[in-house]
């Protein structure tokens, strides 16, 4: 199995984990799966319904940096997008609910351990 392997399923599990929560918070927000999801009445899911969406488009950005990095196999963005899903992570813990740094941000560091520590590195071309 190749070194790099382990860090990019990481990195695509962590992608896809957003798209799946864009997909919640921009088109489930105030269904049954999203307030079950998210604890939510259906007052609330209705009046915050756009805040949701908004926050699931940033998700998706997330998720889409993540896809990018993979796709190029590029490491700066994969470090990049996750720290940004950790720092995400942890905000969420902090103000909204202490699941959320299980959930989104522990998935984060556990993917960016793996990309620092595994990730090959592409070799410093000097020229003179």
């Amino acid at each position: 199995m190749s070194r790099q392997l382990l860090p990019r399923i990481a990195v695509a599990l962590v992608a896809i984990e957003h798209v799946y929560i864009l997909v919640l918070e921009m088109f489930f927000w105030n269904k049954p799966l999203g307030m079950k999801t998210f604890n939510l009445t259906q007052e609330l899911a209705d009046a915050t319904t756009t805040l949701a969406a908004n926050q699931g488009l940033y998700n998706g950005f997330l998720a889409a940096g993540l896809f990018w990095g993979l796709f190029t196999g590029n490491r700066v963005f994969k470090v990049f997008f996750l720290a940004c899903v950790i720092v995400a992570g942890v905000f969420g813990a902090a103000t909204a609910a202490p699941k959320i740094f299980f959930s989104q941000a522990l998935p984060a560091i556990i993917a960016l351990g793996l990309v620092l520590a595994l990730y090959k590195k592409p070799a410093v071309q000097r020229s003179l």
